[in-house]
């Protein structure tokens, strides 16, 4: 167990943070704590993507920060899962 300085932004770019967490976090705790923090609305399910990878890299919201490879000085990026739905006729 480590702690690991990183930096969240929404996908808009509009907020972003520097935060210091433990790598035995997961990624759906960093996205819980910024939809609390910055009043993010609730009923939109969200995933965090690491864009200092080359891909950037989605990662899965029940691994750890540690498994998941993330580092100190990446950049997570909590991004809203877009839902396509029909169109009705």
């Amino acid at each position: 167990m480590s702690d690991i300085s990183l930096i969240i932004r929404t996908a808009d770019k509009a907020r972003k943070a520097e935060i210091s967490v433990v790598d035995t976090q997961t990624c759906g705790d960093i996205i819980q704590a910024a939809v609390d923090n910055w009043a993010m609305p609730n009923d939109t399910d969200y995933t965090v993507v690491n864009v200092s990878k080359n891909p950037p890299q989605t990662l899965n919201p029940s691994t750890t920060l540690a498994v998941a490879g993330v580092m100190t000085g990446e950049t997570l990026e909590i991004q809203p899962v877009l839902v396509a739905g029909s169109k009705v006729q």
